[in-house]
This record gives structure tokens, sequence and C-alpha cells, in this order.
């Protein structure tokens, strides 16, 4: 094994996931793939990562009420950015809405930001690894 390449997030509505995480997260639209009437591959993902998101339709009940959710309440994923600052900015003017202003941690800059379902992520600035300490 020698590495994670995709997270599968439920989503309710394949367009409204896309808009989001291209559009408002400026993540790329790597694959959408038709896989039938009703189901599709869509993937997308941090510009150059090769690591990504699978955003899965819910279908039935019960994943339908994962939505938004699935960590329960805590921060489910971690993005990753080298400039922290701008991406802040940028993320905030297109609408992304962040639970708190930035903190600077000894681990870096950080700020808990809700994609469009309710699902928490960290926006991260790492400090670099010398800088520590």
């Amino acid at each position: 094994m020698s590495r994670l390449s995709l997270t599968a997030l439920l989503v309710r509505d394949y367009d409204e996931a896309i808009d989001f995480y291209v559009g408002k997260v400026g993540f790329e639209l790597a694959e959408d793939t038709a896989m039938g009437p009703d189901k599709r591959w869509v993937v997308v993902r941090p510009k150059g990562s090769q690591g990504g998101l699978l955003l899965a339709r819910a279908s039935g009940p019960e994943q339908k009420a994962r939505i938004g959710d699935q960590a329960g309440g805590r921060v489910f994923l971690f993005l990753e950015t080298d400039d922290f600052a701008a991406d802040h900015a940028r993320m905030s003017a297109a609408g992304v809405r962040f639970l708190e202003t930035p903190r600077h941690e000894p681990y870096g800059s950080v700020a808990v930001f809700e994609d469009l379902y309710g699902n928490r992520w960290d926006l991260i600035q790492p400090v670099q690894a010398g800088a520590r300490g």
C-alpha cells in the first residue's frame, strides 16, 4: 500500500456539490462519468493533488440521514494550503462559511469551515517541519 487515493463523501446532488467544491473551494473536477441513469462517478480534488473526494450521491434513507454529518459534528476533512491568507480570503469571498476567525497554533494557521451540507473541514497551513522547534 502506498497512498490513500479517494474519500467518499455523501452528497444530496452531484451538480450542487460540484458547484460548491469547484466554484467555491477551488478544487478541479477530475472526473464525471455516467454509470447509469441515476449514478455518476464524480471526483473533485485540489489542483495538483493525486487524492480527492468521490462525490457519492446518497441513496436510501440511511445514507440520506448521514449527509453533512459523516463525522458526528467533528472536523472531518483537512485541506492543506501553502498560502493560508490568500486561500481563506478567496474562499470567504466565494461564500464559503467559516465557523471561526483564523487561529495561529503551534502546528500552523487554521480555520474551520463548513461545506454546503454542514461537514466540517480544517483549512490549514502547517508550520514547516524545521520551524517547529
